[in-house]
């Protein structure tokens, strides 16, 4: 069966890791401050999903192994590696990851609003740019499905069974505050890993673009981590995938990402 599993969910990320392909990057490229923007040939944009697949293929390895015995699941994904109907397992993860993923949207839109009156004009300007430079497909697939994987089911998951082994040996399962501190570790990584982007477009990195960028994408990483921990992987999911939604909405209505 974690064979089985092991399979549905890195097939699932790798669709993320694949769309990626759909991205202009040399548009992308242009946008680095920079004389002369670097011309991406098609190897290059092959060659630039070893990396994503090998990390893809350990975290899941990680959640696979680790997840069970510390109380982690993917309710969904499990039924279907057992064989099973995964809709049964799925059902209980829709609302909450629907009212996560509004909620995550909603507090980026908010940190924006807040954050925006100390960006330049032209960091809107390629902050807005780069948004819509990123397809839908990508944004669902690799954002919703393959950044959890990454950082939920594998990244989550081991701070919370090294911080269980480590503090909590006697216990049969980690408590509480094993969760709590893998869920805010796991989202401040999740900022800090929406930096080097921001360092590669911008003209400037300043105290401000650290703050929304950290910030914002750490908002919803506790967002994220919470349903993972308490209702299922797949809420996480589908909570990812709406968020992304909500902020293409957004930048439709006027919105700069």
């Amino acid at each position: 069966m974690k064979k089985r599993l092991f399979l549905i969910l890195f097939f699932l990320g790798f669709a993320g890791v694949v769309s990626v392909l759909l991205i202009d990057l040399q548009s992308i490229a242009a946008l680095i401050p920079a004389s002369g923007a670097p011309t991406i040939t098609p190897a290059i944009k092959v060659l630039s999903l070893i990396q994503p697949t090998i990390l893809l293929g350990v975290a899941v390895m990680i959640g696979v192994q680790l997840a069970p015995r510390v109380g982690l699941r993917a309710p969904a994904a499990e039924s279907l590696a057992a064989g099973d109907n995964a809709w049964p397992a799925l059902r209980p993860q829709l609302i909450p990851g629907v009212l996560g993923g509004v909620i995550g949207g909603v507090s980026i839109l908010l940190t924006a609003a807040i954050l925006t009156p100390l960006l330049t004009t032209e960091t809107i300007r390629r902050i807005a740019k780069f948004g819509s430079l990123l397809p839908i497909p990508t944004r669902l697939l690799s954002g919703g499905i393959t950044e959890e994987l990454l950082l939920r089911c594998g990244f989550m998951t081991l701070l919370v069974w090294i911080a269980w082994r480590l503090f909590q040996m006697r216990l049969a399962k980690p408590r509480s505050v094993c969760f709590v501190a893998a869920i805010l570790i796991s989202s401040l990584a999740f900022g800090l890993g929406h930096l080097p982007i921001a360092v590669v477009i911008l003209p400037q990195l300043t105290v401000a673009v650290v703050l929304f960028v950290i910030v914002a994408n750490s908002a919803f990483g506790v967002v994220a981590g919470y349903l993972y921990w308490k209702y299922g992987l797949e809420s996480a999911i589908i909570a990812h995938m709406l968020c992304h939604v909500v902020l293409a909405t957004a930048s439709r209505a006027g919105a700069y990402f």
